[in-house]
């Protein structure tokens, strides 16, 4: 079920910087996911995402986020120069045992992988997945920097537009717990504007 990134992110160790999102040249055309950032860090940052790229996986997002399931979700996984990771709405929430965060999606089913030639670059957000392609639920995850190594592998779902300083302020975890944060910033709330 959406337990993550296990295989394919966590023996990576190097990484390019790459610019910034707006580099991109994405337009922000939406629909937008806003996600609003507490904890440690606080403000807030603004995903376009890509439903011409990946429908299924917007899809998901959107839906879960209408129904405020990535509510109090925390950034379980925070690999410094690489990614954060989030969007485990079964075991991460917030003020609860947040111990198997990274192991659990949604009910809803596992979707299918909607690869694309999209790269990973900063600000780049994808699904993350186990070991199977087909096995991304719920959870997702923003890079910090470029990673080239996960192009084509993992479906890219959107690009930061705004507040990559916001993300780039979010709690780090114990680089020997591949990336496990203790007391973790959390999405507070997460919405869709069109």
């Amino acid at each position: 079920m959406g337990g993550l990134l296990g295989v394919g992110l966590a023996f990576v160790s190097g990484f390019a910087l790459f610019s910034g999102a707006e580099a991109q040249g994405q337009d922000g055309a939406g629909p937008n996911l806003v996600l609003t950032i507490g904890g440690s860090t606080t403000g807030s940052i603004t995903i376009d995402l890509f439903d011409d790229v990946a429908p299924q996986h917007v899809a998901r997002i959107t839906e879960l986020a209408r129904e405020g399931a990535y509510d109090n979700v925390v950034f379980h996984r925070v690999i410094d120069g690489f990614m954060a990771q989030t969007g485990d709405v079964e075991f991460g929430k917030a003020g609860g045992d947040t111990a198997r965060a990274g192991m659990g999606g949604s009910s809803k089913p596992d979707l299918a992988a909607e690869f694309s030639d999209r790269p990973f670059v900063r600000g780049t957000v994808g699904m993350a997945r186990s070991a199977s392609p087909d096995s991304a639920n719920s959870q997702f995850f923003i890079m910090f920097d470029a990673a080239p190594h996960l192009n084509g592998g993992y479906t890219v779902v959107g690009q930061v537009v705004d507040g990559m300083n916001v993300v780039d302020a979010i709690k780090k975890g114990d680089q020997r717990q591949n990336g496990a944060v203790s007391q973790p910033d959390m999405i507070t709330k997460a919405t869709v504007q069109p």
